[in-house]
């Protein structure tokens, strides 16, 4: 049996990071540069940047996953710079830097996709392809999970966020089948609420994606969820109009969205800023994964990276 009084071994992250040479391109780091990385995860994208950083550089990565933090601070360790990595949510990455002593940056990454090890655990409830109990929290220490909103919402309440976070159309039918389920007993796991979705939803055979990908019924209000647990659109929003006391000028920022939701928020506020001659738009579209990327890494299929340099006043 192994000695649990020893530090137990981290597991090889499974993790791939999107766009790793177009992030690399665009943001450009240098020698005695401060990036802070919105998103660190398990460390992806963090350890091809942060070597360009030295001597002298500074990275300061942000996650609210303490299991993730602690698989990256080991990928990192040894890289000649000053590491940084914080548990806080990325919308507070003005607090975490005044705490740092840090007053501005000169590059901003924040990668929005969840990583492969969160959705590859059952027990955190991001999947329907195994079964587990109806979580979602990507910050292990918030209150509400996806259960809580499923058993508890008036269902009026629950169409509306399955309609605006997941846009699915068939939201209210969805709301009425899971209250009707919920009666009688609590839905509590993933492939609860799959099974209670897809009698609602079954798609004809031929529906598909763009990319001609078949899309199980469940996976826009398994999405609608995660983002209402998370509140992650408020906190995106929340740091894109932020990014005036983040960067320095001259700084570049990039963020890569997985979803219309969050694309068209970025995309908004970047050409708010040009309009308002705050900042270059250095994508004048997004820049998406090629075929090889993509067979390589299929969560890279919906990503989509834009970024900005900031000129500020």
């Amino acid at each position: 049996m192994p000695d649990e009084s020893q530090p137990q071994p981290v597991p090889k992250p499974l993790h791939q990071p999107v766009l790793p040479q177009q992030v690399l391109e665009l943001l450009a780091p240098g020698p005695g540069m401060v990036c802070l990385d919105c998103t660190v995860g398990v460390g992806g994208h963090a350890q091809l940047i942060a070597p360009h950083l030295a001597p002298g550089g500074r990275y300061i990565g942000l996650d609210v996953d303490p299991r993730n933090l602690e698989i990256a601070r080991q990928r990192l360790a040894g890289i000649p710079v000053q590491l940084d990595l914080v548990r806080s949510n990325f919308a507070a990455a003005g607090d975490v830097l005044a705490e740092l002593g840090v007053t501005s940056v000169d590059l901003l990454l924040a990668d929005l996709g969840f990583s492969s090890n969160q959705m590859a655990d059952p027990d955190r409830g991001f999947s329907f392809q195994a079964d587990g109990p109806l979580d979602m929290r990507l910050d292990p220490g918030l209150h509400q999970t996806a259960a809580d909103l499923v058993n508890e919402l008036p269902q009026d309440e629950l169409a509306n966020l399955i309609f605006r976070y997941g846009e699915e159309r068939r939201s209210r039918a969805i709301a009425r089948k899971i209250v009707e389920v919920r009666r009688t007993s609590p839905i509590n796991t993933t492939r609860q609420l799959a099974q209670v979705v897809r009698q609602v939803s079954r798609p004809p055979a031929s529906k598909k994606n763009s990319r001609g990908r078949r899309i199980d019924p469940a996976t826009r209000t398994f999405m609608a969820l995660r983002i209402a647990v998370n509140a992650e659109l408020a906190a995106l929003e929340r740091l894109i109009d932020g990014l005036g006391n983040l960067l320095r000028p001259g700084a570049t920022a990039a963020v890569i969205s997985f979803h219309s939701l969050e694309d068209r928020l970025v995309k908004q506020a970047f050409v708010k800023y040009r309009r308002d001659d705050l900042a270059t738009v250095l994508t004048a579209k997004p820049i998406v994964a090629d075929d090889e990327q993509q067979r390589e890494n299929p969560r890279s299929r919906s990503a989509k990276l834009r970024a900005i340099r900031w000129i500020g006043q």
